[in-house]
């Protein structure tokens, strides 16, 4: 929360601003290109994290498919997640998030803006229908980030069990699954330190539909938590 402050603080003559043009692009008739919609959210995200005093240190993004028509699936540490992918992605990504976040000022219309999809894990039905509106917009080219974990860790760098049903978006869409490792992503929003800080984000190599189709979800789950978890041991030794 100081870093959220400490933002909104180097940042108070560009907030009027930024929330105009967040409500505008907000809005159900904006008209904007999905890729002018992603330019704004990222330039914002850029300045913020470099007033919060947060280094984005990425790579692998060679590993990102050449096609749009995928869906990321990193660990999933704390609140800042989001703001780190975005920084260091180039392509237009949007986010499957869970109901408790959708209603959060500002936050709700940056959401908008980015076409999130927010899902009820307590309803059963209404997730099945987000996962077959992902699956249909992915084979129809947007990017999606999903978090299997479903939640976050809370538990720093460690991983908690992933949610097999998480790959039913990807493997109805036949789309290329692409690995993401985040490393020190839950310091910036989920410690109480302003000090400077450095999340990793790793993009590893993508799991293609040749490669995992005939396997059940269960297995993709436990094949892709594998290659995060290895590399999350790789940047920690």
């Amino acid at each position: 929360m100081r870093r959220i402050v400490l933002m909104c603080i180097k940042n108070i003559l560009f907030l009027p601003w930024w929330i105009i043009q967040i409500f505008s692009y907000a809005g159900k008739n904006d008209r904007h290109t999905e890729e002018q919609r992603y330019a704004l959210v990222k330039k914002i995200v850029l300045r913020a994290n470099k007033s919060g005093k947060v280094t984005i240190a990425s790579d692998g993004q060679e590993n990102l498919p050449e096609e749009n028509g995928f869906i990321m699936y990193p660990n999933h540490q704390g609140l800042f997640d989001v703001l780190a992918i975005i920084e260091c992605c180039d392509k237009p990504v949007s986010v499957v998030l869970k109901k408790e976040v959708k209603d959060i000022f500002v936050l709700k219309q940056v959401f908008k803006i980015l076409r999130a999809q927010v899902m009820d894990r307590e309803d059963v039905r209404q997730s099945l229908g987000v996962i077959t509106q992902v699956a249909k917009e992915v084979s129809e080219g947007r990017n999606y980030v999903i978090f299997p974990e479903g939640t976050r860790s809370r538990n720093g760098n460690n991983l908690v069990d992933f949610k097999p049903g998480s790959f039913k978006a990807a493997v109805k869409a036949k789309a290329p699954i692409v690995p993401v490792a985040l490393l020190d992503s839950y310091k910036p929003f989920d410690s109480h330190s302003i000090n400077p800080v450095t999340v990793q984000v790793h993009y590893l190599t993508p799991m293609y539909y040749e490669e995992y189709k005939g396997m059940k979800t269960q297995e993709i789950s436990s094949v892709i938590k594998e290659r995060i978890q290895k590399k999350i041991e790789e940047c920690e030794k």
